[in-house]
């Protein structure tokens, strides 16, 4: 019996990094995302010792090829969706990114899902 796979966006913070290690105790195989033009941040991973037990895919919530792209690389049966803006500063300051990101991030997911061909139980998590 082949293992569930998980794709978790945003599991470079906190949430993310604690879902990884709870779903890697069920017996998931983990794949996460991370921003291609972030800084490569793994800390949390680290300090929960399961960043090698995790394989990591770049992605970008503003380009759809990157979702679609991540999606059939892991053919997941669950995507949880963590990935946001995270500084409440930086949301003010730039309220369109904000809602490119947090906003039609998630719609360009559900549309790279329809068109993987993919059925996932999908996991929206909203700030």
């Amino acid at each position: 019996m082949s293992k569930r796979a998980a794709l978790i966006t945003g599991i470079t913070g906190q949430d993310g990094a604690y879902l990884a290690a709870f779903l890697l105790e069920k017996g998931y195989s983990v794949y996460g995302t991370f921003r291609r033009t972030s800084a490569r941040n793994f800390e949390r991973l680290e300090y929960l010792g399961i960043l090698n037990d995790i394989e990591l895919i770049p992605l970008d919530l503003l380009d759809q090829s990157s979702m679609v792209f991540a999606l059939r690389t892991t053919n997941p049966v669950e995507v949880y969706n963590l990935a946001a803006q995270s500084f409440v500063g930086a949301s003010f300051e730039q309220p369109v990114a904000t809602g490119e990101i947090t906003g039609l991030g998630m719609v360009r997911l559900l549309d790279a899902v329809v068109t993987s061909g993919l059925h996932p139980k999908i996991y929206q998590a909203s700030t």
